[in-house]
């Protein structure tokens, strides 16, 4: 292990704290400071490059309390809603679409079968939309465009801009903010193609196997993707913005 005084670490995390100086924040009078980061456990994935850290930080005021101060830090990741519709059905409706999700080993969730919406890691070149774009192409078999996206979590979040002093948190969804920095940016995909082509999704067997990836596609109703992704986070979150935004007509 390994102790750091980095006082200018984590610039989240330092811009957050010095919105503590205003006299309405809850920890004015008594403001909590980074004081210390130590290095626990790193993981490396190939050639060297940093995959997952495990810290220990402390968050203290002056008054000796402290905050949870646990993190594992695994960065962005991307998640996509891909929603495929008969094309003989009239544009325009919601009748008939089907959500692609993919069947999985997540050996952290204790399960070899475990369903979601196409999603993986970022690497350190390019976008948010084009790591969207890659993984759908990998995890479905789909040529996507970036320009066919539509980043809903950013669409979600344009009505609520940050001003300035206030927190400058990424644009995505934190799926456990109490111990973890990973967020996902919530990516759209709507493609109409005809029946023949839907049907060959069903079962599709897809993935990097070179990667350890083993995945078979399913196809589930619209209407039904809160109950087959309940298990998962990005799942329902990925559904209630798609609910959100096509309720008050932005998508």
């Amino acid at each position: 292990m390994s102790t750091f005084i980095l006082p200018n670490s984590s610039p989240e995390c330092q811009r957050s704290l010095a919105t503590q100086i205003s006299a309405e924040h809850t920890f004015h009078t008594s403001p909590y400071r980074l004081r210390k980061i130590e290095v626990q456990v790193v993981d490396y994935f190939g050639k060297g490059r940093i995959g997952f850290l495990k810290l220990q930080t402390d968050v203290s005021n002056d008054d000796g309390e402290k905050l949870p101060g646990c993190v594992f830090m695994r960065g962005g990741s991307v998640g996509m809603l891909v929603i495929l519709q008969p094309d003989d059905i009239p544009p325009g409706t919601e009748t008939e679409k089907q959500v692609i999700l993919t069947i999985q080993p997540r050996i952290a969730a204790g399960s070899l079968s475990f369903s979601e919406i196409p999603a993986g890691m970022l690497d350190d070149s390019g976008t948010f939309s084009g790591g969207a774009a890659k993984e759908i192409q990998e995890e479905t078999g789909l040529q996507v465009q970036e320009s066919e996206l539509i980043d809903m979590t950013a669409l979600a979040l344009s009505d609520s801009p940050t001003q300035e002093g206030e927190e400058n948190l990424q644009q995505g969804v934190y799926p456990s903010p109490g111990g973890c920095d990973e967020y996902i940016p919530l990516f759209l995909y709507e493609k109409r193609i005809p029946r023949s082509q839907m049907r060959e999704f069903q079962g599709k067997l897809t993935g990097l196997r070179e990667e350890g990836e083993r995945i078979t596609l399913k196809l589930v109703r619209l209407e039904r993707l809160w109950g087959e992704g309940a298990r998962d986070g990005k799942t329902l979150a990925a559904w209630a913005l798609y609910s959100g935004l096509k309720g008050e007509g932005k998508i």
